[in-house]
């Protein structure tokens, strides 16, 4: 909830509740709220969860409107409802529930193949995603699935349905969310967990960001060469979530980790297709003429910071306090001096 604190001589003593909306309020579709929820579901509204989004809802299909994995091959299922929906949407979730779970992980990676590519191999690019150290067996998939509501936070019938269902024993959450219209234009409240945990955005974190090896291995050379960071296409967008005085990581895909530096100027274009942030290195910088510059391993990179990251995004979320970046840099400066 978002209350407005009334002050008396200069000291905050009362809170007014300020009046929400729902995405029914703004004529909006489900699917505008499903497009909204997929495309920030790591790295904003998820930013300590490992998940990995392997289909969407077909027109047409009967089914939940996000699928996702996490690191151990557990199945997260995401039911949105824009507006009050009532308990009958938890029973619609439960029906998606165990439909999915009885997919096996052929089907699984039929639908993933539909929604990322036919050339894509579910177990290996889980495998990338997680960094782990071998690919998932085919048993390993969808051993237990978690349903997910995201509703409107007034649906008290729906918040009812899903309370009940929890202490029956299944795995289920309802995440609310509300939209409030301020003077400045609209904005969406969500209740991520766990206990809605977010880094503050005005404090200087750590992010380790792809260098687009993957689409052109040319990229890491436009960024070291004219000291930025940079992203493209329609993953252009990931740049804004950096901020000066942030320590970028450059991720190398296949190599480690090659560069850190820190950023030093606001968002701007190259192009249409290219945005990016003037940065400063604070280790040795990577030399063209080599397809494996120098790196440090994300195995160690996992093993300084003691944390476990999603690496098939732009940005690897979880983003690093300030403390844990000093600690990465110093070890990545030592690393890669030893290593030239």
């Amino acid at each position: 909830m978002l209350y407005k604190l009334g002050s008396t001589e200069g000291r905050f003593d009362t809170v007014e509740p300020l009046a929400f909306k729902d995405f029914g309020s703004f004529g909006q579709l489900e699917k505008d709220l499903e497009d909204l929820i997929a495309g920030n579901i790591l790295g904003v509204l998820f930013e300590d969860a490992g998940l990995m989004p392997i289909f969407q809802e077909r027109q047409g299909q009967q089914a939940a409107d996000i699928y996702a994995l996490d690191a151990i091959g557990d199945l997260s299922i995401f039911e949105l409802k824009r507006s009050a929906a009532g308990e009958t949407a938890v029973h619609q979730a439960l029906r998606y529930a165990q439909d999915a779970g009885q997919l096996s992980h052929a089907q699984l990676e039929g639908r993933f193949q539909e929604y990322q590519g036919a050339d894509k191999d579910l177990a290996k690019e889980h495998q990338e995603a997680f960094d782990l150290d071998s690919p998932l067996a085919p048993h390993q998939f969808n051993r237990r699935q978690h349903l997910v509501v995201i509703g409107s936070s007034a649906d008290n019938d729906l918040i009812n349905a899903v309370d009940y269902w929890r202490r029956q024993g299944i795995s289920i959450v309802f995440l609310p969310y509300r939209i409030y219209e301020l003077a400045d234009g609209c904005y969406f409240e969500f209740f991520a967990l766990p206990y809605d945990r977010h880094r503050n955005p005005a404090d200087e974190k750590g992010v380790l960001f792809d260098t687009n090896r993957t689409y052109d291995p040319d990229s890491i050379w436009y960024m070291v060469e004219n000291q930025r960071v940079a992203a493209f296409g329609d993953a252009k967008h990931f740049v804004k979530r950096i901020n000066v005085g942030d320590t970028v990581f450059f991720s190398h895909r296949w190599t480690g980790i090659v560069a850190a530096a820190t950023v030093r100027s606001q968002v701007r274009p190259d192009g249409s297709d290219t945005l990016y942030r003037d940065v400063d290195f604070v280790t040795p910088v990577p030399q063209r003429g080599t397809d494996d510059p120098p790196a440090m391993p994300f195995g160690r990179v996992r093993e300084i910071t003691g944390r476990s990251f999603y690496w098939a995004r732009t940005i690897k979320v979880p983003y690093l306090s300030k403390d844990e970046s000093n600690r990465l840099v110093e070890e990545l400066q030592r690393h890669l001096s030893a290593a030239s």
